[in-house]
C-alpha cells in the first residue's frame, strides 16, 4: 500500500480521497444553525434507533450537522432505481447499454436523491418536533432547515462522485465506511478508560468478544474472496488443435455489500413512521404507532427477523440484477464454448441458474447472519452491547477496504505495465 505513494498517478489519486475525507470529517460537525445540539443528544441517547442511523451518518445526526441526513437519500433512490429498472421496460434496456446506460441510471438516481432529500429533512424535523426535541419553527426557518439539510445529502452524494472518478474505490462506499469507523476511536478510548482488570467477568467477556470478532472478519473476507470456478472449453484456436480451457468465477457473495447498505435503509422505516403515529388524533393510528415502536427495536425479534429477511431478498434481487445466466450462456455458445457435460443452450443457462441459486443461497444467509449478529450475540453470550460497529459495519468495513486495495493494487499493476512498454 505504501508503494503507492511512489507513483505520482496514485499518490495523487489517494491524496484526493484523504482530502474528501477529511471533507466529510469537518462537514459533520459543522451544526445546523438555530438548533439546540445539546438536546438532540440526549435524546439519541435514549433511542437506539435514531442512534444507528446517527451511527451511518458518522455523527452527523448527534451534532445535528448540515449532513445529518448522510446518504441515505442516495441509498433511498438507489434502491428506487434498482426496483423500477426490474419493472420498466425501457430502464432494463438501458441497464444493457453497458458503462453509457449505467450511467445515465446513476444520474437518475441522482435526480431522485433530490425530492428524497427534501422529504427526509422534513420527517427528521417532524419526529424531533413531535419529541420536544426542536421547538415549532417559523415557515422560512424551516425552510432554512430543509434546504440546509438537503443541500448537505446532495453535497455528499456530489463528493462521493468526485471520489469515484478522481480518487481510490468507490466514493459512496467509502463515505459511508468513514461513517462507521469514526465513531471507533471514542470506543476504544471509552472501553479502555472503564476497564477493570480485576473484573474477571470483564475479561472474559473481551476476549470472547476479540476472538469473536477475528472470526467474523475472517468469515467476511472469506465469503467476499471466495468463487466458484466453472470450467469452459472452447474449440481449436489458430493452427493448435488443442482445446483452449478457461474458467469462469462466480463469486459466493455476487451482491457485495449493497443488499445490507438497502436493509439497513429499509429497516429504519417501521421505526421512523411509528414515531410521528404515537401523537396521531385517530386511535387506530395511535395504536399501530405503538405496536411498530414497541417492536422494531434493535433488539426486538421482530426488527431482527424483518431485517435478516431484507438482507435475505436484497442479496437474491441484486444478484438476478447482476449476474443473467441467460446472456452469460449465449456468451459462452457465441464464442464456441460449452461447459463439459453440458449442452450449449437451455441446458447451460438452466445449469448456471442452478449454480448461482445454490451460492446466492448460502451468501444471502450469511449476510443476513452477519446482519443480526449483535442480536444473536446478545440473547447468546450477552456480548449485544460490546458490538459498538456490529456484524453489518463490520461487513461494509471489511469489503470497503478489500475493494479499495484491489483498486490500488489493479492501478499499480496497470501503471508497472504501461511503464514496461515504454
Amino acid at each position: 500500500m505504501f508503494n503507492a505513494f511512489r507513483l505520482p498517478e496514485l499518490r495523487k489519486k489517494l491524496l484526493f480521497t484523504l482530502l474528501v475525507i477529511l471533507i466529510f470529517r469537518l462537514l459533520a460537525h459543522i451544526p445546523v444553525p438555530g438548533v439546540d445540539v445539546a438536546a438532540i443528544r440526549s435524546y439519541l441517547s435514549s433511542n437506539a434507533l435514531l442512534g444507528i442511523f446517527n451511527y451511518f451518518s458518522g455523527g452527523g445526526f448527534q451534532n445535528f450537522s448540515i449532513v445529518t441526513l448522510g446518504l441515505s437519500p442516495y441509498i433511498n433512490a438507489s434502491i428506487i432505481m434498482q426496483l423500477m429498472t426490474v419493472m420498466i421496460p425501457k430502464l432494463e434496456e438501458l441497464s444493457k447499454e453497458g458503462e453509457s446506460g449505467r450511467e445515465q441510471i446513476n444520474q437518475y438516481t441522482r435526480y431522485l436523491s433530490f425530492p428524497l432529500s427534501i422529504f427526509q429533512a422534513y420527517g427528521v424535523y417532524f419526529l424531533l418536533s413531535r419529541q420536544g426535541v426542536i421547538g415549532t419553527l417559523s415557515s422560512f426557518d424551516l425552510l432554512v432547515l430543509i434546504l440546509t439539510l438537503t443541500g448537505g445529502a446532495m453535497l455528499l452524494v456530489w463528493i462521493g462522485d468526485l471520489v469515484t472518478e478522481y480518487g481510490i474505490g468507490n466514493g459512496i462506499s467509502l463515505l459511508i465506511f468513514i461513517g462507521i469507523i469514526s465513531s471507533l476511536p471514542l470506543s476504544v478510548a471509552g472501553f479502555t478508560l472503564g476497564f477493570d482488570p480485576s473484573n474477571t467477568g470483564l475479561i472474559i467477556q473481551t476476549v470472547a468478544f476479540a476472538l469473536i470478532s477475528l472470526i467474523v472478519i475472517m468469515s467476511v473476507v472469506l465469503v467476499n474472496e471466495g468463487t466458484r470456478n466453472i470450467q469452459v472449453e472452447y474449440g481449436r484456436r489458430g493452427t493448435t488443435s488443442q482445446r483452449v480451457t478457461n474458467y469462469l468465477p462466480i463469486k459466493i457473495n455476487q451482491a457485495g455489500v449493497i443488499p445490507i447498505i438497502f436493509a439497513v435503509a429499509v429497516v429504519l422505516v417501521p421505526s421512523l413512521v411509528g414515531g410521528p403515529l404515537l401523537s396521531a388524533n385517530n386511535e387506530m393510528l395511535r395504536n399501530v404507532g405503538i405496536w411498530l415502536a414497541a417492536n422494531f427495536i434493535p433488539t426486538s425479534i421482530w426488527y431482527n427477523a424483518t431485517y435478516f429477511l431484507l438482507v435475505f431478498g436484497f442479496t437474491y434481487f441484486y444478484t438476478a440484477v447482476q449476474f443473467d445466466p441467460q446472456k452469460i450462456s449465449d456468451d459462452i455458445k457465441k464464442r464456441g464454448g460449452f461447459i463439459p457435460g453440458i449442452r450449449p443452450g437451455k441446458a447451460t443457462t438452466d445449469y448456471l441458474k442452478k449454480v448461482i441459486t445454490r451460492l446466492t443461497t448460502f451468501g444471502a444467509i450469511f449476510l443476513g447472519v452477519i446482519a443480526i449478529l449483535p442480536f444473536i450475540m446478545q440473547n447468546t453470550l450477552g456480548l449485544g452491547g460490546q458490538f459498538a460497529v456490529g456484524g453489518t459495519g463490520l461487513l461494509i468495513v471489511v469489503s470497503v477496504v478489500l475493494e479499495t486495495m484491489r483498486q490500488v493494487e489493479s492501478l499499480m499493476v496497470t501503471r508497472n505495465y504501461d511503464s514496461f512498454l515504454t
